[in-house]
């Protein structure tokens, strides 16, 4: 999918001061690096660095790409996301500021191509997550005050809920450009990534308990899920399965891939 991610990226419209895309294979073994260096032809007037990690591992990936970085605004982005034109020039512009910032865009999830993903997005889509405050999933980004607050990337899974959670709620800003945040294909994929996102969120809670102080109020109980099941009752009836089958044997410490 880096083909399609980053072709989308060098479609952006122009960000001040000119825009850089580092790519991170950390430990892959595919053809990760040969499709991004295809994209380089169009890559206009962008800057394209291609970094072979040999070990695995997101946090260290996160450390190379900044250790090259020259910007001013980091943009942390999964390779799996298509950003729309105007996201990026927008998200600049939003991190222009001495003071500490985060800023993300609006996450659509476009429909799945395989039926229960299709189900389950029905009713995913509805949770108050994306709808309230700047969830920043598959893309955040921060201007180098904010990413000053801590040193290297912890040993963690969910580093987006780290990175969000270092700023307060008046801190983050959503900026109205959207980009699409797909969902993985299937129920056996849907319970490993949710699996794994229910684990890192735990380890948040219990190695950085300060910083859930600084997560957003969110509608909750049994009023919204009832309304939302009334909305898409087959994707509820979906979300509730992978919610038990996750339930059912707990995850463990590592990044697990849902593709």
């Amino acid at each position: 999918m880096i083909g399609a991610c980053l072709r989308a990226l060098f479609a952006s419209d122009p960000v001040p001061g000119g825009a850089e895309v580092i790519v991170v294979a950390n430990g892959c073994r595919d053809t990760t690096l040969a499709e991004a260096e295809a994209c380089r032809a169009a890559a206009r007037d962008w800057s394209l660095t291609l970094l072979d990690l040999p070990q695995g591992g997101k946090p260290g990936a996160l450390s190379a790409g900044e250790a090259v970085a020259r910007g001013a605004v980091l943009a942390y982005l999964d390779a799996d996301v298509m950003v729309s034109p105007p996201l990026l020039r927008q998200i600049a512009k939003a991190l222009d500021r001495p003071e500490p910032r985060y800023a993300s865009g609006q996450v659509v999830i476009p429909a799945p191509t395989n039926r229960f993903s299709r189900l389950y997005a029905n009713f995913y889509r509805q949770v108050p997550f994306f709808h309230s405050g700047v969830p920043g999933c598959g893309l955040f980004a921060m201007n180098r005050a904010g990413r000053a607050r801590w040193g290297d990337w912890p040993g963690i899974i969910s580093d987006d809920t780290f990175a969000r959670l270092q700023f307060t709620p008046r801190e983050r800003h959503a900026v109205p450009a959207r980009y699409d945040w797909p969902l993985v294909e299937g129920f056996g994929a849907l319970v490993r990534v949710r699996r794994r996102q229910d684990a890192g969120v735990a380890e948040i809670a219990r190695h950085y308990p300060a910083l859930l102080a600084n997560d957003d109020a969110r509608p909750s109980g049994p009023g919204w899920v009832l309304r939302a099941a009334l909305r898409a009752p087959l994707g509820f009836l979906a979300y509730v399965a992978v919610a038990l089958a996750v339930r059912a044997r707990r995850g463990g410490t590592d990044w697990a891939r849902g593709r």
